[in-house]
C-alpha cells in the first residue's frame, strides 16, 4: 500500500479501499489508496469497468466498500451513520452525467433543492415557499453558470448543456468544500461539453473547491485537472501531475 499525505490541507483520503460485487466473485476495487489536497482538481481515468465510478461512489458511501477507510475533511466516513453521515455528505456536492433535474419544476426551484443537503426545511422544495435569502443565493448560483435569466423556466424545457449548468448551480447551492463529478459532460455534444467543462472548472477554482471528476475525455483531463489518477483492473496504475502529460501517453489505459 502506498503512503498518503496527511494533514489539515487534505480534503479527501482513501486507504486500502476494496469493493467486489456478486458476493465477492467480481472484484472492482483492490486496495486503492490515495489522498487529495484541498483545492486540487483530480481527473479519474481508465477504461470502462476499471472502477472509476465505483471509487467515486464509495468515497461518499453511496456504495458501501467492503474494506478500507475514507476520510473527508478529516472525518472518517466509513462507520458513520445517520446525522453524522449527513453532515459529512453536506460538504460534498455531486454532479452526474444524468442531470437529475425535476422537469416540471422551475430552474430556480431545482437549484434551491441543493440547500436540502444543508438541512433546510421543506420550504426550499418550491421557490414560492423559500426564504428570501435562499432564493437570492439560488439566483446567485444561477448567475454564476450564466442562467439567471432562465430562473422561471421549467427545467424540462432546457437543452442538455443548460440542464448540466443548472445541476452545477444546484451543487454550488449546497455550499460544498468538495465536488465529485461522474462524467459530467459525457452526455453533451462536443461544443457544449467544452463550454460546460471550462465553466465548471473555472467556478471550482474561483470558489477554492476541491474537484474529483471521472472522464473519458483525455483532452479535458489534461487541460482541466491538476493531477491524473488512472485505474486499471481496480488498482491505481498512474498518479501523476497533469502538467506536461501528453494525451498519447494515456491512450494505453484503454487498450
Amino acid at each position: 500500500m502506498t503512503a498518503i499525505a496527511v494533514g489539515a490541507d487534505i480534503a479527501l483520503a482513501v486507504r486500502g479501499l476494496r469493493k467486489s460485487f456478486q458476493g465477492g466473485r467480481v472484484p472492482v476495487l483492490q486496495d486503492v489508496t490515495l489522498s487529495i489536497r484541498s483545492g486540487e482538481r483530480v481527473a479519474l481515468l481508465g477504461a470502462n469497468g476499471c472502477g472509476k465510478s465505483t471509487l467515486l461512489r464509495c468515497m461518499l458511501r453511496l456504495i458501501e466498500p467492503d474494506a478500507g477507510t475514507v476520510d473527508i475533511g478529516g472525518v472518517q466516513v466509513t462507520g458513520l451513520r445517520g446525522r453524522g453521515l449527513r453532515r459529512v455528505r453536506a460538504r460534498v456536492g455531486l454532479v452526474f452525467q444524468k442531470h437529475n433535474l425535476v422537469p416540471r419544476l422551475s430552474v430556480l426551484t431545482n437549484v434551491l433543492h441543493g440547500a436540502l443537503a444543508r438541512g433546510l426545511s421543506f420550504r426550499v422544495w418550491r421557490q414560492s415557499w423559500a426564504p428570501a435569502a435562499e432564493r437570492e443565493r439560488a439566483l446567485t448560483c444561477l448567475d454564476m453558470v450564466g442562467l439567471a435569466h432562465l430562473a422561471d423556466r421549467r427545467a424540462g424545457q432546457l437543452s442538455g448543456g443548460q440542464s448540466q449548468r443548472v445541476a452545477i448551480a444546484r451543487a454550488l447551492m449546497q455550499q460544498p468544500t468538495t465536488i465529485l463529478a461522474d462524467e459530467p459532460v459525457a452526455s453533451l455534444d462536443p461544443v457544449a461539453a467544452d463550454e460546460v467543462m471550462e465553466m465548471f472548472c473555472r467556478l471550482v477554482g474561483q470558489q477554492g473547491l476541491t474537484l474529483v471528476f471521472v472522464s473519458h475525455n483525455l483532452e479535458h483531463a489534461v487541460r482541466y485537472a491538476d493531477r491524473l489518477i488512472a485505474l486499471r483492473a481496480g488498482r491505481i496504475e498512474r498518479d501523476v501531475p497533469a502538467t506536461g502529460v501528453q494525451i498519447e501517453e494515456l491512450r494505453g489505459l484503454y487498450e
